[in-house]
């Protein structure tokens, strides 16, 4: 109990400090229905004019959404773990992986189960409408277009483009196996995530979300510091985020990875978890 007073009294002896927010959106700021509570939206509007970014391995138009309803629109996004960063729909970094890569993923899963989602900016192709893409669809309100995995890549290629992100799904065996051929094969050239025993999300290995706010800072925010910073997440592609940043915030149900190096444990995202800590704070 004393500790926790301790913390706290910190905390609002500094929250004058903290001049913008970063939150990761599955997991963390939305509820056990994936949707904004009526709090966290209260909240959010209620901060403004602090600066509330979205930062995720969403697609960015599974993002706009959210950003409607918190009426924040004009906020910078975050999307792809760090893989694109934008402002008012401009570009001010992208990192995609490299179509040599992907054309290897693509004939690594030929005679598996193992379903392809690729992503480049507000493109999603997915080869069918299975189980993986209607559960993907109805969690983040995006509909795909259905193209095969080597249209894409010849589509890509004329055009110049990569992927921002690679999701694998499947089986957990033999997405084990993939992982494994994949972290052995490529792993100079690519940065694999296990956000669930069934995915594998795969982006361009200098890509983070730590990096992602660095260049938000440069571009959008040059008279704040990475310490100016509150950030929540609750999975391990949040932890380099939440120990770069001025207070680190895990939501209770956070993998416990995330638990021991966060700053603050918040409550859970299924209690309002990211609301009470900006009560707190602000």
């Amino acid at each position: 109990m004393g500790l926790n007073c301790l913390l706290l009294c910190g905390f609002n002896n500094r929250n004058m400090d903290y001049k913008l927010i970063c939150s990761d959106i599955d997991g963390t700021l939305l509820d056990k229905n994936r949707e904004l509570s009526e709090m966290t939206i209260l909240e959010i509007k209620r901060i403004s004019p602090i600066p509330f970014v979205l930062i995720s391995s969403r697609m960015p138009k599974a993002m706009r959404h959210l950003q409607n309803q918190l009426g924040n629109t004009t906020a910078p996004l975050i999307a792809y773990n760090g893989g694109l960063v934008l402002q008012n729909n401009q570009v001010l970094h992208t990192a995609f992986i490299d179509n040599s890569v992907l054309e290897a993923i693509i004939n690594l899963c030929v005679k598996t189960t193992i379903h392809l989602s690729l992503y480049h900016q507000d493109e999603w192709y997915v080869p069918v409408m299975d189980y993986w893409a209607r559960r993907e669809s109805n969690n983040t309100k995006v509909l795909p277009a259905v193209k095969s995995s080597k249209s894409v890549l010849s589509q890509w290629k004329n055009e110049g483009k990569g992927a921002h992100k690679i999701m694998c799904m499947g089986p957990e065996t033999e997405i084990d196996i993939l992982y494994k051929v994949l972290e052995k094969s490529f792993s100079n050239e690519i940065m694999l995530y296990r956000s669930k025993p069934t995915y594998i999300e795969i982006s361009h290995r200098s890509v983070s979300k730590k990096t992602a706010i660095e260049v938000l800072l440069k571009e959008c925010y040059p008279d704040l510091s990475i310490k100016n910073i509150v950030a929540f997440g609750d999975n391990y592609n949040d932890i380099e985020m939440l120990k770069a940043v001025g207070l680190g915030v895990a939501v209770a149900n956070a993998k416990d990875e995330v638990l021991k190096i966060a700053n603050k444990i918040t409550d859970t995202n299924k209690n309002d978890g990211v609301a009470k800590t900006m009560q707190e704070l602000f």
